[in-house]
């Protein structure tokens, strides 16, 4: 069957952009937790629920057969070969707290693996875009990651998970690694912090326990960039996984330091 990417580059993005504007537009200004996940700082917003559910309605009334795997709990096959896999808010507690690092993201994959991403970020006025082999673009505009840089002059992206026990392995890495990189940064969007490697505002980027709703389009948007993204290194027994994008010989580099702290 043949996949009209065009097509389906299209639909994400109007999806994701359509979205974006509601999250901002009509944030209730009580916004509280409607819901916890994995801890009680794991959270969900009304808001949430109420994006993922339009996302997908805008995408079904252009492709009814198609599957979804989405954060908030809809996942469905489909007949049609195409699953779109939906993060409706990458970034929850800082579209709670009213912070502007959140974002739409929006994947769309098939059997060879993901096709298309979108990443929406409106507080900023910005979509990420990428389709598989065909570059990287920030706001229609190509984008590329840094030239590679040894680690003791990278700027270094991460994230921190939701439980007691692994914050606290985070940290004793965290303690090793800031004294062999230029710095550390902490956003709060997988999504956004991938697109940061791809548009070379981060040289690289780590974090363990990402979801596939996390990493699908950020991760391909930053591969069209140049960078080298690896995200299934050192499973643990909770099925948690580690994350590492960067140009090849920065993330090759990096990758040993995180494997030497056991992060």
């Amino acid at each position: 069957m043949t996949i009209d990417t065009a097509e389906l580059l299209a639909i994400a993005r109007d999806a994701a952009r359509h979205t974006g504007g509601f999250l901002l537009h009509e944030r209730p200004a009580d916004l509280g937790v409607a819901a916890t996940k994995s801890s009680p700082t794991d959270v969900v917003t009304e808001m949430d629920t109420a994006a993922e559910k339009l996302i997908i309605e805008r995408i079904r009334a252009h492709r009814p057969h198609d599957g979804f795997l989405g954060e908030e709990g809809d996942a469905s096959e489909g007949t049609s070969g195409v699953r779109w896999v939906i993060d409706p808010i990458d970034g929850t507690v800082n579209y709670l707290y009213d912070l502007p690092g959140w974002c739409v993201s929006i994947a769309a994959e098939t059997a060879e693996g993901t096709l298309l991403g979108v990443v929406e970020v409106p507080v900023v006025g910005e979509t990420f875009h990428a389709v598989r082999d065909g570059g990287a673009f920030r706001n229609g505009k190509p984008i590329h990651c840094r030239p590679a840089v040894p680690s003791a002059r990278a700027l270094v992206a991460t994230g921190f998970g939701y439980t007691v026990e692994r914050r606290t392995r985070q940290a004793e890495a965290i303690a090793a690694l800031l004294p062999r990189v230029r710095d550390l940064r902490r956003a709060g969007s997988a999504a956004i912090d991938l697109c940061s490697v791809a548009a070379g505002r981060v040289d690289a980027y780590y974090e363990r326990g990402l979801n596939p709703w996390d990493v699908a389009a950020g991760a391909l948007i930053a591969r069209e960039a140049g960078a080298d993204v690896v995200v299934d290194l050192w499973p643990e027994a909770d099925g948690s996984t580690m994350c590492v994008a960067a140009p090849a010989a920065l993330r090759a580099e990096l990758q040993t330091a995180l494997a030497a702290l056991h992060a």
